[in-house]
């Protein structure tokens, strides 16, 4: 754009110094036309960029810790909430040190968290026109991630998953915001009430992924091997990176799909409680559709990922490999989050271990190559 600037600037300063006759004038509009031609993409392009940034809500811009308070009967929450039913309540937040709240409705998701765990991860329904004037204007719905139960590790647990979702941020364009969370739950307990002060976070809805990248969600059944080969890899590396087996892009098993403008499917992952980085205490070997798979922990690493040239293998590898300076940017940024000095250098530890296999030819070809599935 400066360059196109500097010749307007020149053609205004000469044009003055010429004889102001017909042909001068013709000629400096025509000169003046064709550099704003010139100009149009880059504006085109600065608006687009612009327009993208507005497309992440102001919830998800501030990535401070939120301070929000909830209060519900978490019994009632499991037992009679549906994807049809909600408890009707109120999200109270603080902003700009003040505190404010809007009606919401709530209900509990997640099915093996929701039958295994004292708090069950929520999904969050606001209308339109409360959202209106606060930091959750543009969010109708929005997930929200808690412990499974009131146990300092399980607090460091969702750091965990939280930084699994930030790692896939720095991985993939078609990936979810999320936003840490300081909250405090008042549990109503018939006339008593109990007070668990926890971690967790939000995670913004499908839709604003979609919109943001000006593609479309799927709900029809899409197979890995006619998905963009470059974007399922990217997406089983990372898979491989946190140590998950717990999805298939196959069943939309913890997987979601979106068509992008270039007619191309690519996946989009979620919920990853029962990967080897999380670690969690409840967390089992993944067998998706009863398929028995040959690893007994889930801290150790299998590759999930489809058969594909080996130049798309190739090509996702450098990429990893050019990004580790900036995931582990956002490893470290958490480390304060951590209650457990030790979690976090074994987190640490963890993802370490997956670099050493992208770095070795011969740990490469055996562990991910040769793992891949045919079928």
């Amino acid at each position: 754009m400066e360059r196109y600037s500097l010749i307007i600037r020149n053609v205004l300063h000469y044009g003055a110094k010429a004889n102001h006759n017909i042909v001068n004038k013709q000629t400096i509009s025509l000169i003046l036309f064709a550099c704003m031609l010139g100009l149009y993409p880059a504006f085109a392009q600065e608006k687009e960029k612009e327009q993208k940034v507005e497309k992440v809500t102001a919830l998800f811009r501030d990535q401070s810790i939120l301070p929000i308070k909830l209060s519900y009967s978490n019994k009632e929450m499991k037992r009679n909430t549906n994807d049809s039913t909600y408890l009707l309540s109120h999200l109270y937040f603080q902003d700009e040190e003040k505190w404010d709240s809007i009606p919401v409705k709530i209900r509990a998701r997640g099915n093996y968290r929701r039958a295994h765990c004292y708090f069950p991860p929520i999904k969050v329904k606001i209308k339109k026109d409360d959202a209106k004037g606060t930091i959750f204007k543009g969010n109708k719905e929005l997930k929200v991630v808690l412990p499974c139960v009131q146990a300092s590790n399980t607090q460091d647990n969702i750091v965990k998953e939280y930084m699994a979702y930030k790692i896939y941020e720095e991985i993939s364009p078609y990936s979810f915001k999320t936003r840490m969370a300081d909250i405090e739950f008042i549990e109503l307990k018939g006339n008593k009430t109990k007070v668990h002060n926890i971690k967790g976070f939000f995670i913004e809805d499908i839709d604003r992924v979609a919109a943001r990248q000006n593609a479309r969600k799927m709900k029809r059944v899409v197979h890995p091997l006619e998905q963009d080969d470059e974007a399922s890899a990217q997406n089983d590396f990372f898979q491989y990176m946190i140590g998950n087996t717990d999805y298939s892009t196959a069943y939309q098993h913890n997987q979601k799909l979106l068509f992008t403008t270039e007619n191309t499917t690519v996946p989009l992952p979620y919920d990853f409680d029962m990967a080897g980085l999380v670690d969690a205490s409840y967390a089992v070997v993944s067998q998706v559709q009863g398929e028995v798979l040959e690893i007994e922990d889930v801290t150790q690493r299998l590759y999930r990922g489809f058969e594909r040239d080996e130049a798309v293998f190739q090509k996702v590898r450098k990429d990893y490999l050019e990004k580790k300076a900036r995931i582990f940017e956002v490893v470290d940024g958490l480390e304060s989050q951590f209650e457990n000095a030790k979690e976090f250098q074994i987190t640490r530890d963890f993802l370490e271990d997956f670099f050493k296999v992208l770095a070795d030819d011969t740990k490469f070809n055996n562990e991910i190559i040769r793992k891949a599935r045919s079928k």
